[in-house]
Order: structure tokens, then sequence, then C-alpha cells
């Protein structure tokens, strides 16, 4: 059993930066992978970016490309989701979730364990 606890959203203006938080309750396996989800209200979940724990092979979404950087700290057992340049279309609810395996990453099927939220707003 996994569990997840997102933190860090919060609304800004366009351009700006900002940094959300994945805390995991323990150390994934090597072979995890952990990634970012993001939904507006009436819309299917949809992937953003993914770490493969072990080796840290990184996957984005076209759209957040050059934009967002996904790491992780082994200590902490935390992953982040750093994001530069915001857009108004970048709003939404932001989920992190884990994968005990790599073979589905840009898919929520492929996550077994899902943290509550966290709200990023971008106004214009």
């Amino acid at each position: 059993q996994m569990q997840l606890a997102e933190s860090g959203g919060r609304s800004v203006q366009a351009g700006e930066s900002l940094r959300l938080s994945c805390a995991a309750s323990k150390r994934p396996f090597s072979a995890w992978t952990i990634g970012w989800f993001r939904q507006v209200s009436g819309k299917e979940r949809e992937f953003t970016a993914a770490i493969v724990w072990g080796d840290g092979s990184t996957y984005y979404t076209d759209s957040v490309k050059g934009r967002f950087t996904i790491s992780r700290d082994s200590v902490e057992n935390t992953v982040y989701l750093q994001m530069h340049n915001l857009k108004p279309e970048d709003t939404a609810v932001y989920y992190c979730a884990a994968s005990p395996g790599a073979q589905a990453i840009g898919v929520a099927w492929g996550y077994d364990w899902w943290g509550q939220g966290t709200q990023v707003t971008v106004s214009s």
C-alpha cells in the first residue's frame, strides 16, 4: 500500500513559476513510476509528467515540455513538479500517482495509488 500527498498548488499569474510536491508514505521500488496528472472539471484526467524511480527516466506530455520538470528526492521519498512560464490552460487539479511498473506511464489506468490532488489556478 502506498499513500501519496500533494502540496504546493495555489493561484498564480501567467508567466509565473510554481513547484508541486508529492510525498510518498514509503520509498518506491526502483521499477516504480511516479506520475503527475491533471484534471479540469468535466474532462478526463490528463497525463502530465512521470519519472521512473530507479533510473530517473522522465516523460512529459508535449504541452509541458520545456516548461515543466519532474524530479525526485530519494532521501525524502518525494517527487517534485517544477512548473515555469505557467499558462491559463495549465489550470487544473494536479494529482500524483504511483505505478509498480513502467508499462503504461501515460495513462491513468496504469497507476494504482493516487493522492487527493492540489489545485493550480493560472490567471491571465
